[in-house]
């Protein structure tokens, strides 16, 4: 009779490493995705421009609405509903018109808005708001 049995198992002296590899690109995939870059908190100093007034078109026409409401067209009053009509009329005569709207700072911001959509109405694409720079 045999003392010593051997067993018939064998052990296993391989090392699998596939799920090491899959656990390894996992967290891998997860550290890209939740780094979020630094180029957001770095405190710059950024370049300042030169403020220079932007030149009024060659063919300015001015819309001008005073705190109390009244509206006018290069300096002749026009009412608001007829404002659209004369807006397309100077656009008939000149098709690149240009408006430049002034409102005074005590205006009410539904009277810009109404100057605004008339411009809209009668199709005038160039539309800019005067402002005074800062000080």
């Amino acid at each position: 009779m045999k003392r010593c049995s051997h067993s018939s198992h064998q052990t296993v002296t391989e090392l699998n490493i596939t799920p090491l590899l899959d656990l390894a690109f996992v967290l891998l995939v997860i550290f890209i995705i939740t780094t979020t870059p630094l180029v957001n908190d770095l405190d710059l100093g950024l370049p300042t421009a030169s403020r220079h007034e932007k030149a009024p078109p060659r063919k300015a026409n001015f819309v001008t609405v005073e705190s109390g409401g009244d509206i006018y067209v290069n300096k002749q009053k026009v009412p608001l509903p007829e404002l659209a009509f004369r807006l397309a009329a100077l656009r008939a005569d000149d098709p690149d018109l240009s408006v430049i709207v002034r409102g005074d700072s005590k205006a009410k911001c539904r009277e810009i808005r109404a100057v605004l959509d008339a411009c809209q109405q009668a199709n005038v694409v160039q539309v800019d708001l005067a402002t005074e720079p800062a000080h």
